[in-house]
């Protein structure tokens, strides 16, 4: 069952947000066994921060933490976070859905993300 926040955040966005979150959403889902989703940040929050989902302007974030990844692992990510790193989807032909689930696993093993 979808939280009240999260159903929220999602119904509010135009598209083609709304469907890439969707999307997307249904891929953590189908990816990872057990995870808790919130809204956190202003933005939808998997496993206490380990992930997050974000409708920015004309695109979707997808933020993964990059605490025990090695520096290949995180170059494999944009931007110049710490802790965190992202990569941004711009419509639902965008999402490569086996690299999406290969970054989801390889964070799930080898990440360390506080409070996660």
């Amino acid at each position: 069952m979808i939280d009240e926040q999260v159903k929220y955040y999602i119904e509010r966005q135009d598209s083609p947000q709304k469907e890439i979150l969707l999307k997307i959403r249904m891929i953590f889902y189908n990816t990872l066994e057990k995870f808790e989703e919130k809204i956190g940040w202003g933005v939808i929050v998997f496993s206490n921060g380990k992930y997050y989902i974000a409708s920015i302007n004309d695109r979707v974030h997808i933020g993964f933490s990059i605490i025990g990844l090695d520096s290949t692992e995180i170059n494999m990510f944009e931007g110049s976070g710490k802790t965190m790193r992202h990569i941004k989807i711009h419509s639902l032909n965008e999402i490569d859905e086996k690299k999406l689930v290969e970054l989801i696993k390889m964070v799930e093993n080898k990440s360390r993300c506080n409070p996660c």
